[in-house]
């Protein structure tokens, strides 16, 4: 029977050989993890704009539908930038790749999530599609998540992706059709009405908002906050989470040194 270390580490060298074989598809991969978050977040910032006048209720109807695009990113099949950063460091964590052998797999993820959901967002914004609502609530939320303060951020994205990651791992590690598609709902439940901060939800949602609101919004702090939140995800999956399963799971040295011998 296989470790958690060794399903983890296959899985991490099964996307670093797909990234290294067939780039292209790669990308593919990763676009449609942006897609399908992009068409989770057109379904959750409407009912979030519908329902502004609602307060909390507005936040939960946000926070229980996200999570449908990481159900579909799960169970189609699709390369998230914030699960990958957990999964890939596994086989560095063991030896078997090194962090420049993954970086360039990273960047790849991360700009093929960003054009899918930053496509699915311009065009969802374009097609005027409530657009009534959505001006609005955009611009609250807009001018809330570009007044932050850096080391506020850095924390959420970590513990971001931190829960996001649980609910990858989750979804691994748990057979039962049902319970893993409650408990990735769940978990992303746990990061959405919190508040924190998921970088690839981010693009989609700035998108919206520069398609929606252009220069009636200063977007000067936009770059700093995707910097600042995607380094924070990173911590979150490949060192808050993923070092201490590494830990956990790895063989005692004792037994380590008889494998070897």
């Amino acid at each position: 029977m296989f470790s958690d270390i060794e399903v983890l580490s296959k899985l991490g060298r099964v996307k670093y050989n797909i990234m290294k074989t067939d780039p292209l598809r790669f990308f593919a991969r990763s676009f449609m993890a942006g897609a399908y978050l992009g068409a989770a977040a057109i379904l959750s910032y409407t009912l979030g704009a519908l329902l502004q006048d609602h307060g909390v209720v507005a936040k939960i109807a946000v926070a229980a539908t996200f999570g449908i695009g990481l159900v579909a990113i799960v169970y189609l099949g699709a390369e998230l930038f914030t699960g990958n950063c957990f999964v890939t460091i596994m086989p560095v964590l063991k030896g078997e790749l090194k962090v420049k052998d993954i970086i360039p797999m990273w960047i790849v993820c991360y700009l093929g999530n960003f054009v899918g959901i930053a496509l699915i967002c311009f065009l969802f914004i374009k097609s005027g599609a409530q657009s009534e609502i959505l001006k609005p609530y955009l611009q609250t939320l807009m001018n809330a998540k570009l007044n932050f303060n850096v080391l506020d951020l850095l924390i959420k994205g970590i513990l971001c992706n931190f829960i996001v990651c649980i609910a990858a791992y989750s979804g691994i590690k748990i057979k039962d059709e049902t319970a893993r598609l409650i408990v990735i709902m769940v978990f992303v439940m746990a990061f959405v009405l919190p508040g924190f901060e998921h970088c690839v939800a981010n693009m989609g949602i700035f998108t919206m908002g520069v398609t929606q609101l252009g220069t009636s919004i200063d977007w000067t702090m936009l770059p700093l906050h995707m910097l600042i939140s995607t380094i924070g995800n990173i911590i979150g999956g490949s060192l808050l989470l993923a070092v201490p399963i590494y830990i956990e799971f790895r063989a005692p040295r004792s037994e380590s040194k008889k494998i070897k011998s």
